[in-house]
């Protein structure tokens, strides 16, 4: 919703998480309780293996699948399959919308529109 609303989007990261090919670390996925057996049975169909991290239960009283070996070569679609699947609440991937500012480990990297 916060981004939605947002004129600009910066992202800030740590320089761990640049890499060449998304995909080698767990993709979380933010679902409803209820439908956390759904989902993991769509992420897997989607070539993933879900696994529940447990205790964990986010601000608004969802849980979170971390998706470990998913292949994203194409991340925008991913993200828009993702967030399609019923009982989604959020997806860790910010592809359909590019940052227009990048912050990684204290250097700024500005993109140009």
């Amino acid at each position: 919703i916060i981004a939605e609303a947002s004129t600009r989007f910066v992202c800030i990261i740590d320089s761990s998480k640049r890499v060449d090919l998304l995909g080698g670390f767990p993709l979380p996925v933010e679902v409803i309780p209820m439908a956390r057996s759904l989902v993991a049975r769509k992420l897997v169909a989607l070539g993933g293996q879900p696994v529940w991290r447990e205790n964990c239960v986010t601000d608004n009283g969802n849980w979170i699948l971390d998706v470990h070996n998913m292949r994203i070569v194409d991340p925008v679609a991913l993200e828009e399959n993702v967030n399609q699947i019923p009982g989604v609440v959020s997806v860790g991937l910010f592809a359909r919308r590019p940052a227009d500012v990048v912050i990684v480990g204290g250097s700024r990297l500005a993109r140009k529109s």
